[in-house]
């Protein structure tokens, strides 16, 4: 049996209850080709057995939600499915079970949570915000994971009194400060006015990484290394000038569906904070 649930942790514990004594239970939260004769469910979110769900996990593992709200924001396809093995060992030996490598369950979610992470903790470096005319500052990102919202106390601390967007272009959401509240919406496509001078600092910027660079000593496969190429269509230095095999410039948004928005109109298209 296949079980869809909409991604969420309260749909995952539910559909966890369900599926934990099918042994051939599959648990997904995108699409999946059905084989023949196969079936399938799609379970919605019960807020009061995924309580209980949790509540009884919590008791085995102190950090376990932890770790399924990093495995749930993971860009894997099978990320459900890793979740619920690792959940089902849990729920089996009746304690945490994260050191215990020598189990696929264990190693595989380990994996999954370290690539999370990773990215996270990647992309407090690599991400460029724009000046707007307001004053407000914006950065498109596309994250192999869902962790813009992950970002948000970092930049938070750092940039107090500013307010800032983070858009995740792919996941057509955002991740946003507005001086008070941090919160995240959806957003499809935003449509933002720049600083007067914001086109200035930039190619201030572009010459200050020119100067610093050494055409002579190159080191590509180090520089992808701690610079992944993912990254480098939303950067104003652009890196792809200085290696010959990529074009120099990132490719247009009729090219590319992740590719930035174009600098113009406003932040109407945000949506007013979500309050508890």
């Amino acid at each position: 049996m296949i079980y869809f649930f909409d991604g969420s942790k309260e749909a995952f514990l539910t559909a966890f209850l369900l599926a934990y004594r099918d042994k051939d239970a599959l648990l997904t939260a995108g699409s999946h080709q059905l084989a023949l004769g196969q079936k399938s469910i799609f379970v919605p979110a019960d807020p009061e057995k995924a309580r209980r769900c949790e509540t009884r996990f919590t008791e085995l593992d102190k950090t376990c939600m932890r770790d399924l709200s990093l495995l749930l924001r993971s860009g894997e396809e099978m990320r459900g499915q890793i979740a619920f093995r690792y959940f089902r060992l849990i729920a089996e030996r009746q304690r945490a079970v994260r050191n215990e490598l020598a189990e696929d369950a264990v190693t595989e979610a380990s994996e999954c949570i370290r690539r999370v992470t990773l990215e996270a903790h990647r992309l407090k470096g690599f991400v460029r915000f724009m000046e707007c005319a307001s004053g407000a500052l914006y950065a498109p990102i596309s994250p192999d994971n869902d962790v813009s919202d992950l970002l948000l106390p970092h930049f938070r601390g750092r940039l107090p009194h500013i307010p800032f967007v983070l858009h995740d272009v792919r996941r057509a959401k955002a991740a946003v400060w507005d001086g008070t509240h941090s919160f995240s919406a959806p957003l499809e496509k935003a449509e933002v006015i720049l600083a007067a001078d914001e086109t200035a600092w930039q190619s201030l910027w572009r010459q200050y990484y020119a100067s610093v660079n050494i055409p002579s000593r190159k080191r590509i496969r180090q520089m992808k290394g701690y610079m992944p190429v993912r990254y480098w269509k939303f950067m104003p230095e652009n890196p792809a000038a200085a290696v010959e095999n990529l074009p120099p410039q990132p490719a247009s948004p009729s090219e590319s569906k992740d590719a930035a928005p174009r600098p113009h109109g406003s932040f109407r298209s945000l949506p007013e904070p979500r309050r508890p």
